[in-house]
């Protein structure tokens, strides 16, 4: 009885392993840059982050390192937390 509980316990630990491994494979890799969208129509940009950053919020978009030295050339806000400009190289 208890032999068929520690396998049943293993066996569940191994397949939760799996899983995981699994998840692991299948996430997309963070990006390197992103860009926080407004609210409304066009969802413009609002604010250019790290793609680490922890203070994106949830309307955002994965973008490429130019296309985020264009955004804060034109005047889009670099985000006061990773700032993207002096990675990037743009004094604001």
């Amino acid at each position: 009885m208890w032999l068929g509980r520690i396998d049943a316990a293993i066996a569940a630990a191994e397949q939760q392993e799996t899983e995981r491994r699994q998840g692991e494979r299948r996430r997309q890799p963070t990006p390197d840059w992103i860009v926080e969208l407004g609210i409304g129509q066009g969802r413009p940009p609002v604010e250019v982050h790290a793609g680490h950053c922890h203070a994106a919020g949830s309307r955002r978009r994965a973008i490429y390192r130019d296309r985020a030295r264009s955004l804060l050339s034109e005047g889009i806000r670099a985000c006061d937390h990773c700032r993207p400009d002096t990675d990037l190289g743009v004094l604001g």
